[in-house]
């Protein structure tokens, strides 16, 4: 490779590391490089092209349309470059490197906090960085190597592994006061005349709140005086919904809790909604390098642990 080609690719990834970071200071830190440095080597990857690939403000930092066309093309170049490298770097039983994973909040709250600590426990050498998103991502974009998604949201031409409990609820609650004020609902129709505490997504949408009850489904847009972001905001919902403001919709994982400690009250039980679990979903056209490859097989073992007992 020539000398311009190095310094091309190393401008590359230093404009990978800005755009994946936000800020020159921090992904200067990941590279080991001065704030400086990394701004001039995003320049003259601009001045190379033609084209401006960054917004740049005192605040933040944001690619540009044309930036965002070429971090797609190089992020799973990058990662691949890693996975390669590791790969070859890896040896016998105990694999090492990194593992970057793009889950949703929930999963990052509810299920991963007692497995993650198990396989770091089982792999040391093995680092895992944790992306949370409320929105969907494209995990080869941003230079993850796997992602956790439900199947409604599963990329094609994926490989999927079940991780987590495999069924699982939307719950409604309420707090006891404010249900002893509006009364008790019967039927999801009733929702309609009480204040709800609703979630929005990333795109604007809000979310619809959906019931089954052996053949009968109802789907309904309840109002309220408070809408919190999906995932980066629920806690505020959830903290809304104790003390008072209204009826919440959510995972009966994160509700769970406070329906155990008497704080929340469940509504229309019979009527909550089943929903299969996450998975752990990762290219299979792609080498696997062995630390991902341990994960899986880590997960696997802990889907075929947890089956066993449930048989029992």
């Amino acid at each position: 490779m020539t000398k311009g080609a190095t310094d091309r690719l190393s401008d590359l990834k230093a404009f990978a590391a800005v755009t994946n970071a936000g800020v020159f200071r921090q992904a200067a830190r990941l590279l080991h490089v001065s704030p400086s440095g990394l701004s001039d080597a995003v320049r003259r990857l601009e001045s190379h092209l033609g084209v401006r690939l960054l917004h740049r403000t005192t605040r933040s930092i944001l690619p540009t349309e044309q930036g965002k066309q070429l971090l797609k093309r190089i992020g799973p170049a990058f990662a691949e470059l890693a996975q390669a490298l590791e790969t070859v770097s890896s040896s016998g039983d105990r694999p090492a490197g990194r593992r970057r994973l793009t889950v949703p909040v929930n999963v990052a709250r509810l299920f991963l906090p007692q497995l993650i600590p198990r396989f770091l426990k089982r792999y040391p050498d093995i680092q895992v960085e944790v992306m949370a998103e409320s929105g969907l991502v494209d995990f080869l974009a941003v230079g993850c190597d796997a992602g956790i998604r439900y199947d409604d949201w599963l990329e094609q031409d994926m490989i999927a592994v079940p991780v987590g409990p495999r069924v699982q609820r939307f719950a409604t609650a309420s707090s006891p006061a404010y249900l002893d004020k509006r009364g008790r609902p019967q039927h999801p129709r009733d929702l309609m005349h009480m204040e709800c505490v609703r979630s929005q997504f990333g795109g604007g949408n809000l979310e619809i709140w959906q019931y089954q009850r052996g053949d009968e489904t109802y789907h309904l847009e309840p109002t309220g005086h408070l809408v919190y972001s999906a995932g980066t905001a629920t806690e505020l919902g959830v903290a809304s919904s104790v003390a008072g403001l209204g009826v919440i919709y959510l995972f009966e994982g994160w509700l769970r809790p406070y329906l155990d400690s008497g704080e929340l009250e469940p509504v229309l039980e019979p009527w909550w909604r089943t929903f299969s679990g996450p998975y752990l979903y990762y290219s299979g056209r792609r080498l696997v390098p062995p630390p991902l490859r341990a994960f899986i097989d880590f997960i696997r073992a802990e889907e075929h642990a947890m089956t066993s007992f449930s048989s029992q």
